[in-house]
């Protein structure tokens, strides 16, 4: 399996910053004037800090993936100074990462570095969103509280989205809600068509929305769900779709991720008709 990730031509960066607020999964930080890849765990490698450098300092590699190491990360992080080793603590414990927060911080005790302040791997009060410094529509984070609708309007249940965020291209595929859970990739217009899509079919489930007929990068998508099943152990794989032949597309996406993937996990297809009712549920 092969995995984008960009790369950073140090010498050609010229610290304009335009890359930073592009970067949807924080990957990217400025640190001694110059861009800095803080974690290749969280880079989608989609290249949207690609078009905003003026200098063309920014490229995406293709290259076969390994298991992340937490310790191999670091090696590579302590050569850049103590600055970066601190923003690559806070975006761990950003993302809710403890287990890789707890290596990063051993290693360095091991080596005899120091820790930077509020490095110490224990959560601090600072809510995590505090420290993102990625575009705030597509920080990922886990919602603990269920958002009740308003008394007395339409639709008075709870939502039961338990993660943000839930576009497709914007999940890194080893974000931390993903792992062992149970994912429902849904086609964009269900939760419109299905009036219990919350309650019956998300309750206690991961979620990604995509669309198979509108979306780009159908080879990205691919490369995220092989990493899904092989990297974030997902449990099972559940495919909402509509009834509309377009909509059969993402429904062979997840197969094929299946088929390349080395974990094999069930498949259960759903099928929602245009009014809002199921036409088929079964396990493929």
């Amino acid at each position: 399996m092969k995995r984008k990730i960009i790369q950073i031509n140090e010498k050609k960066c010229n610290g304009c910053g335009e890359c930073i607020p592009n970067c949807p999964e924080g990957a990217i930080q400025m640190i001694d004037g110059k861009a800095r890849l803080i974690s290749d765990l969280f880079c989608d490698g989609l290249g949207a800090c690609i078009g905003k450098c003026p200098v063309g300092a920014i490229t995406v590699e293709e290259r076969e993936a390994e298991a992340y190491d937490e310790e191999k990360v670091m090696r590579n992080i302590v050569k850049q100074g103590a600055n970066v080793i601190k923003a690559h603590l806070d975006h761990l414990r950003a993302h809710g990462e403890e287990g890789y927060l707890k290596t990063a911080v051993e290693f360095l005790r091991r080596e005899g570095i120091g820790i930077p302040e509020d490095g110490t791997g224990e959560q601090k009060n600072e809510r995590p969103e505090e420290k993102f410094s990625g575009c705030p529509g597509s920080r990922t984070m886990r919602l603990s509280k269920k958002s009740p609708a308003i008394s007395g309007k339409r639709g008075d249940g709870s939502s039961e989205l338990g993660q943000w965020p839930v576009q497709l291209h914007l999940i890194p595929a080893a974000a931390p809600f993903l792992k062992k859970k149970d994912l429902v990739l849904s086609a964009d217009c269900v939760a419109y068509s299905l009036g219990d899509f919350h309650g019956n079919y998300l309750k206690g489930k991961a979620l990604a929305i995509a669309c198979p007929k509108l979306d780009t990068g159908r080879e990205v998508y691919l490369e995220k769900l092989v990493s899904m099943i092989d990297g974030a152990l997902i449990n099972t794989l559940t495919v909402m779709i509509m009834e509309v032949p377009c909509c059969g597309g993402l429904l062979a996406l997840a197969e094929e991720a299946v088929g390349r993937a080395q974990r094999k996990v069930p498949v259960k297809k759903i099928v929602v008709g245009i009014n809002g009712d199921v036409k088929e549920e079964k396990w493929i």
